[in-house]
């Protein structure tokens, strides 16, 4: 008989220095600290190559981590796949690249690019907007307009002004008589556009009205709309406004028939809203006021089964022989359960980038409702929620395998706020405690780890040598657990990483391990 398996993964909860900028160290963690000193436990890489980013010094990310865990294998991910295609000249050779560019030329129009604008490698990279702009310049594009989204989440909370610079000044350097590229409009990525499984379509309503209809406040520059923002509402960049840059009284980028519009981020989540504001017809979710006849597409496809976008730079990673396919094979029953900021995650993510299930009959997910607030005011998040879910779970014996994402140490490390941060990995904590009794009753398997860093290093040194708060993730590894009451495991020695963990759940199913797959750790 196969014992069930109950994984926990704790976003955003690493290992770090155990110092004052440790939220994870700082906070009161008896269970976890349990686990880490009692059972078999081995710290894992959830960062750069370890996940198929370009280099270590590149942080991981939910998507890029709960795909490597979900499917026992790394592929080319994110900055790096994009990186390639690059490289190789591969998206500047892709039909939908020349059907952008065409239609440019053929209506003299213009071309928008709307996007995250850093070099965070998580969901975008500036260099990847400077690669196309320059290209559309050779390509006799004559106008270009950019719509940029501050990070201050993957890169330092208010570093907008250094990216803005770089991007200014390449506009500067490549404009003259017959070509004319501008910032046109722009805000915080918290605030507009970037939302992600439709938690709050009001903030892709307001990136539609900025970007595409050029409504809103206006300033000369972009560099004045920051700075004036900064102080009217001391916020960090990615809490800012939206705003608009316009010359007397006119927006510079308003979108029109014809034009071209290119979303230039990479990663998924927060692409998805935005591209099917722009490809759905029957589009319901607010009132567009007016819709461009454009050539819309994404730098990936950020969902092949919904097909949004319809038309893409880049194809994504063709992720195959995921764990749930071979525990579908294998005819075992699987539940995934996370709120809505993780759901997907849990879902889409983990089965290799599909929105849909290998088996309806084998697979059960479970949304619980994130709260719509801001996350250091609740930090709690919906822990408690999500813990009565998989306890019922466990106690139906309905499962065998039972996976849920606990978003606290991530969502509320963003905030920067390492106070609530702290209630946030403590709120884990107490949920990790009631699964642990649960799984002990039904004498099930506990598997325990995180997809990535982020709460375990809070504080950062700037270029000035003053402490500020860090809300990007961080490069720390992160723990793998192994509780079993009734069986002391012995892990491996080795370097392992989340690629390992799916192979080491098969194991511990007595499932033979697909070939290509990362080896187990047990």
């Amino acid at each position: 008989m196969r014992k069930p398996i109950v994984l926990v993964v704790m976003d955003g909860i690493g290992k770090g220095k155990g110092d004052f900028s440790d939220a994870v160290s700082l906070a009161n963690t008896p269970t976890l600290d349990m686990l880490m000193t009692n059972y078999p436990n081995i710290l894992i890489k959830a960062h750069g190559t370890a996940v198929g980013l370009p280099s270590d010094a590149d942080m991981g990310n939910s998507e890029v981590g709960h795909n490597a865990l979900g499917c026992g294998q790394i592929y080319s991910q994110g900055a790096k796949l994009v990186n390639e295609s690059i490289e190789r000249g591969e998206i500047f050779e892709s039909d939908v690249w020349h059907e952008v560019i065409s239609n440019c030329l053929n209506n003299n129009s213009i071309l928008h690019f709307i996007g995250l604008l850093s070099d965070g490698n998580v969901h975008s990279n500036i260099n990847h907007l400077k690669s196309m702009i320059i290209k559309a310049k050779e390509s006799n594009v004559t106008k270009v307009r950019v719509h940029i989204l501050l990070d201050g989440r993957d890169v330092p909370a208010t570093s907008a002004l250094e990216y803005v610079d770089d991007l200014e000044s390449l506009l500067a350097e490549l404009n003259c008589d017959n070509f004319d590229a501008r910032i046109a409009s722009g805000g915080g990525r918290m605030k507009i556009t970037m939302d992600r499984y439709q938690a709050n379509w009001d903030m892709v309503r307001l990136g539609w009205e900025t970007h595409v209809l050029g409504e809103g406040r206006q300033f000369t520059s972009a560099l004045e709309a920051i700075k004036s923002y900064r102080e009217e509402f001391n916020v960090i960049d990615q809490d800012l406004p939206p705003f608009v840059i316009a010359e007397n009284g006119n927006p510079v980028g308003r979108m029109n028939d014809g034009d071209s519009v290119i979303f230039f981020n990479f990663r998924g989540d927060r692409a998805i809203e935005i591209s099917i504001a722009f490809d759905y017809q029957d589009f319901d979710k607010f009132d567009r006021k007016y819709v461009p006849k454009v050539v819309y597409a994404g730098m990936l496809q950020y969902d092949g089964d919904i097909n949004v976008p319809k038309k893409y730079l880049v194809s994504p990673p063709n992720i195959k022989n995921t764990l749930s396919e071979l525990l579908v094979e294998h005819r075992i029953k699987q539940y995934a359960v996370s709120e809505t900021q993780k759901y997907g995650h849990m879902t889409y993510f983990w089965n290799g980038n599909r929105s849909g299930k290998f088996s309806d009959e084998l697979e059960v997910f479970y949304e619980v409702p994130s709260d719509q607030v801001p996350f250091e005011q609740r930090p709690w998040m919906k822990a408690a929620e999500i813990t009565d879910k998989v306890i019922e779970a466990i106690e139906s014996g309905e499962y065998g395998f039972i996976r849920c994402n606990y978003p606290n140490g991530d969502m509320v490390g963003h905030t920067g706020n390492i106070d609530a941060t702290i209630i946030g990995v403590e709120a884990v904590d107490l949920g990790l405690a009631r699964i642990l009794e649960a799984v002990t009753k039904k004498d099930a398997i506990l598997i325990v780890t995180a997809d990535h860093g982020n709460a375990d290093d809070m504080v950062e040194i700037d270029k000035s040598g003053n402490l500020q708060m860090k809300t990007a993730h961080s490069l720390n590894p992160v723990p793998f657990i192994i509780f079993d009451k009734n069986k002391a495991y012995s892990i491996k020695p080795g370097n392992y990483g989340l690629a390992n963990v799916a192979p080491t759940i098969a194991r511990l199913f007595n499932l033979d391990i697909p070939k290509h797959w990362e080896e187990s750790m047990v």
